[in-house]
């Protein structure tokens, strides 16, 4: 049978009880008196809340950014936020706090300790690499700076575009950029992409529209579109064709890739018009309604009709860009249907040099014709000529016209035939 406890250790230790209990009371008291105190932004109660925890590194930063802010006492600022990453050094905002108080009052070297701290504590946050990339550019630190500015652009969507700027700014070397500043990622290399065609740095573009091909990502379509169209602007159409067909297959658009036996791609319309880059293209004129036609066709699923009903066209809007090579023979052929046309002329289908605007074929009027009839030319191309834009136009242009068009099957391949030195002049 077990041995009662005496009165005096039944008496110690309930002793010993109640006075843990009063420390626990009495220490809880103090830190909810602290939380009270610290809630409230003022000094003196700041001030109390530290006195009452004085281990709690968040009340020392409070005080801190009172004194900071508030005070504008950067001495005191620097000293609270000291305690703070004395008792807590795992956290970067206190140390990006601190780093802000020394460069207040021109302590560089305590600035860059401070912020290599806050990058260590937490090398992924992007306001603190950020802050961090922007001191290393002031300090010429380049190198340092372009590692933090890839770090925001890693985490912050929305920081990629003044991140690009400042780092193309300091060093504009697309290669460096691609390898160690801008990640392999669709955004980043379009946001890149974008800033080095405003910079006319046209070798650089393709460099970077390479390297987003290169991920086999589906990326937006008019980025392409874009590509194509500043390629064909600077007078690089190498570049413009040569990227269509690296995007092509990351972009589901196979089908509309030209071939030797027909460079106008989607010539019978089998396919969606994609309204840009090396497809049809439309821009709306007023009188003029395409519409890609299933009930009437030449050859495979549907024809481009054309319904023309009003004055002072000059053409139909539709045009096409073709690749081609300089001092090369081609031939050329299409199909119409053309029906109660009325007006002076007629539509003519025309081939022009993209850049000098010189017509290398031009069809006579497509009228007069209730059955599919083909017009066709041998051309040869100048030896400066290495894009040509197929177009619908008005003859005479700018008068009234009233009728409907049907056009298919068109083609474009090069013509190697034994007497094509002397298809020249077959060229209208």
């Amino acid at each position: 049978m077990p041995t009662p406890l005496s009165v005096r250790k039944r008496t110690f230790l309930a002793l010993a009880v109640i006075s843990i209990a009063v420390i626990y009371l009495v220490l809880t008291a103090k830190e909810f008196a602290a939380s009270v105190f610290a809630a409230k932004p003022e000094l003196a109660t700041l001030q109390r809340a530290v006195s009452l925890s004085p281990g709690n590194a968040d009340y020392r930063h409070r005080l801190g950014r009172f004194c900071a802010f508030v005070a504008a006492d950067s001495q005191a600022a620097i000293d609270s936020y000291r305690a703070a990453v004395a008792l807590d050094p795992y956290d970067a905002h206190y140390w990006f706090d601190l780093a802000a108080a020394y460069q207040v009052t021109g302590n560089l070297e305590g600035q860059r300790a401070a912020l290599d701290h806050a990058v260590a504590a937490d090398p992924t946050t992007p306001d603190v690499a950020w802050e961090a990339a922007n001191f290393f550019l002031v300090q010429g630190d380049i190198d340092r700076a372009l590692r933090e500015f890839r770090v925001v652009i890693e985490n912050d969507i929305s920081l990629i575009d003044a991140s690009l700027q400042a780092c193309w700014r300091v060093r504009p070397d697309a290669d460096l950029m691609l390898a160690s500043v801008v990640p392999p990622r669709t955004d980043t290399l379009k946001a890149f992409f974008y800033l080095l065609i405003t910079k006319q740095e046209t070798d650089n573009a393709i460099k970077a529209f390479d390297r987003l091909c290169q991920l086999h990502e589906n990326f937006q379509i008019g980025i392409l579109f874009d590509y194509v169209r500043y390629m064909t602007r600077v007078q690089r159409p190498d570049a413009a064709i040569a990227g269509w067909e690296h995007a092509a297959p990351s972009l589901g658009l196979t089908a509309y890739l030209p071939n030797d036996d027909n460079l106008i791609i989607n010539g019978d319309f089998s396919h969606d018009v994609l309204n840009g880059g090396f497809d049809w293209t439309y821009a709306g004129r007023l009188g003029v309604k395409p519409l890609l036609d299933s009930s009437n066709v030449f050859e495979g699923r549907r024809s481009l009709s054309i319904t023309f009903e009003g004055p002072g066209i000059n053409d139909a809007g539709i045009q096409h860009l073709i690749s081609v090579q300089p001092r090369t023979p081609y031939d050329f052929s299409a199909y119409f249907k053309a029906a109660d046309f009325e007006g002076a002329g007629g539509v003519q289908i025309v081939l022009r040099d993209v850049y000098t605007g010189v017509p290398l074929y031009t069809s006579d009027p497509l009228k007069d014709a209730d059955f599919w009839k083909e017009v066709h030319a041998r051309i040869v191309t100048p030896p400066s000529t290495t894009l040509l834009v197929l177009s619908i136009e008005r003859s005479p242009a700018g008068s009234p016209i009233r009728g409907k068009l049907w056009l298919d099957d068109f083609q474009l391949s090069p013509d190697y035939s034994e007497n094509s030195s002397d298809d020249s002049k077959d060229t209208p």
